[in-house]
């Protein structure tokens, strides 16, 4: 149940020819009253007899009543209260019910007094109501409606457990602002299938993710193709900005702009530079295009991955606003995934970020500074370039893809212990896209370990099942059941090859991250390896395991450290 309390108004009768006309698309069906602060007003949508004329004057009679310097300048006060499109239709007097108990929570009526404010409510459609009151009291006083959203959201929760209906996380005042109805409208009149509002959000959040400086913002946020106002204070500081999608106009034609404050709470340019303030680096020449640097798409997952991995491993051992820091660039992390994605990936990571985006604010201020390896790492995304589907692209979009579900799980666990609960399921959403773009992701590759762990020779694969039960012995037998153990006996032999002890990196893999919430052990086993050990995440340019390397012909094999002293180059 969401209840809305709109815009104050002067017209009481503009408002009630709204509420019982046809609706601007003809959506309204049967306007009728439900519930009036004396049971008995006039219903011009039910009785014949009946007038709006009627309605307005009984409405606006305590108002008239007081000198007109003591009238309040907009006296109309209006809420609108939806249900969920899963919700059972309520009846009429549950409707009324729920009028009663939402004006007086919001302070509109005050029935231990018997001196509240005039209202009615109105249903013309199955699932809402509009509840509209005048703002004087019976007794000449105007209503204490301080905190009044505050009051009636809390009043919904006791109605949603109430009647049964789907229970809405509490709120805490740091979500980004919903579209308005007239923009909701406008987006389905042009086409659209977002409002300006939710596309600006996107726009303006890709362009910030990994950005270092204002220049590379406002030419990110120009590229992306937005119309940009800067606000100059008459010193020449740059004080604030507004953006605005090409082709939505308002009715005189001209571009409707958005400050970022009004996008999201973060995206205030003061908020923006938060993020820079910690990051100085040369901020003229990104870094990943500098002479000699390493680039493309591949090394910047395996960079992403590594850096996900490093803050899942200090998560838990930090402070609140060191946390805040690590979840809202996660945030930026998915951004730039989302943006660079492949086909077969993009439309489940674009939700994953859009339903992350709630998570990554609070309350608790990010520190930040603590970020920026994950600030890096969105940024190497970014400049890396787009991803394709096949390769050692695709490969390390599963390894990061991976290695993010499980961050982004901590930060909905954070959010749980704090009880931040729109955060946690905003978290945990974006964790349910994530594994479905896990799975597009790493078909493929997993399909290549799968037929390299199923060629092994026999002596091979019982060596590999023995490094599993020296490794992690109270998961083997879990891991040798599941479908994914023939790619994981493929990685070990890698590892293996590569100089490395299995047993000793599969407990390293496993005592420094928890595995309960992987729907596959095996397969996030796989990853983690292939990063340690600094392996092609793409197995199908490797030679097949058992092939003679100086390690395997008798060379002494390098201790487990988790790395390579001389890492094999990305494929």
């Amino acid at each position: 149940m969401i209840p809305r309390i709109q815009k104050r108004g002067k017209r009481t009768i503009g408002l009630l020819y709204y509420l019982y006309g046809p609706g601007k698309f003809e959506e309204h069906i049967d306007p009728h009253l439900v519930a009036s602060w004396d049971n008995s007003a006039p219903d011009p949508g039910r009785d014949p007899n009946a007038t709006l004329k009627q309605l307005q004057h009984l409405l606006d009679q305590p108002v008239e009543n007081v000198d007109e310097a003591d009238r309040p300048k907009k006296h109309v006060w209006h809420m609108s209260v939806r249900n969920d499109a899963a919700d059972r239709i309520l009846t009429d007097e549950e409707w009324g019910d729920i009028a009663r108990r939402m004006v007086a929570a919001a302070g509109i009526e005050a029935p231990q007094e018997e001196s509240g404010c005039r209202w009615a409510a109105v249903r013309h459609a199955d699932d809402h109501i509009h509840i509209v009151a005048t703002l004087v009291r019976e007794d000449g006083y105007k209503p204490d409606l301080n905190f009044d959203a505050a009051r009636v959201q809390a009043e919904a929760r006791l109605l949603e457990t109430k009647l049964g209906l789907r229970v809405l996380n509490k709120g805490d005042g740091t979500a980004a602002k919903r579209p308005t109805s007239a923009e909701r409208h406008k987006a389905e009149r042009q086409g659209r299938v977002r409002t300006a509002r939710e596309e600006l959000r996107e726009a303006v959040r890709r362009a910030v993710a990994g950005a270092e400086s204002e220049p590379e913002f406002f030419d990110r946020l120009a590229a992306a193709g937005l119309l940009i106002r800067r606000r100059i204070a008459p010193s020449g500081d740059l004080l604030g900005y507004t953006v605005a999608l090409p082709g939505d106009h308002n009715k005189d034609g001209e571009p409707v702009f958005y400050p970022g404050s009004k996008l999201a709470p973060d995206l205030s340019l003061p908020r923006i530079r938060e993020r820079w303030s910690a990051t100085q680096q040369d901020p003229a020449t990104p870094r990943e295009v500098r002479a000699g640097a390493p680039s493309g798409p591949a090394w910047a997952r395996r960079r992403a991955a590594a850096a996900a991995w490093q803050a899942l491993l200090v998560i838990d051992h930090v402070d609140d606003h060191q946390v805040a820091a690590h979840i809202a660039a996660t945030g930026e992390v998915l951004d730039a995934l989302a943006k660079t994605s492949g086909a077969h990936t993009r439309k489940q990571l674009q939700e994953a970020a859009g339903a992350f985006e709630r998570a990554s604010r609070s309350h608790v201020r990010a520190e930040r500074g603590h970020d920026r390896a994950l600030r890096q790492a969105a940024r190497d995304l970014v400049y890396g370039g787009p991803a394709l589907g096949r390769g050692e692209d695709g490969a390390t979009t599963a390894m990061v893809i991976d290695m993010v579900a499980f961050l982004v799980i901590a930060a909905a666990n954070w959010h749980g212990r704090k009880n931040h609960a729109q955060q946690a399921a905003a978290a945990h959403q974006a964790a349910e896209h994530l594994r479905t773009a896990y799975q597009s992701a790493a078909q493929h590759p997993m399909a290549v370990l799968r037929h390299r762990g199923q060629c092994l020779s026999q002596p091979l694969q019982r060596r590999q099942a023995a490094h599993l039960h020296q490794g992690v012995p109270e998961l083997a037998e879990q891991i040798l059941a599941e479908p994914g153990w023939h790619a994981l006996a493929a990685t070990l032999a890698d590892v293996e090859a590569a100089g490395h002890e299995p047993g000793a990196l599969l407990a390293e893999a496993v005592a420094r991250r928890e595995l309960d919430t992987a729907e596959s052990v095996s397969d996030v086993l796989i990853w983690r390896l292939r990063r340690l050990a600094d392996l092609p995440a793409d197995a199908s340019a490797m030679p097949e395991p058992g092939t003679a390397t100086p390690q395997s012909a008798g060379h002494p094999k390098r201790p487990a450290t988790g790395r390579n002293t001389r890492p094999p180059k990305a494929r």
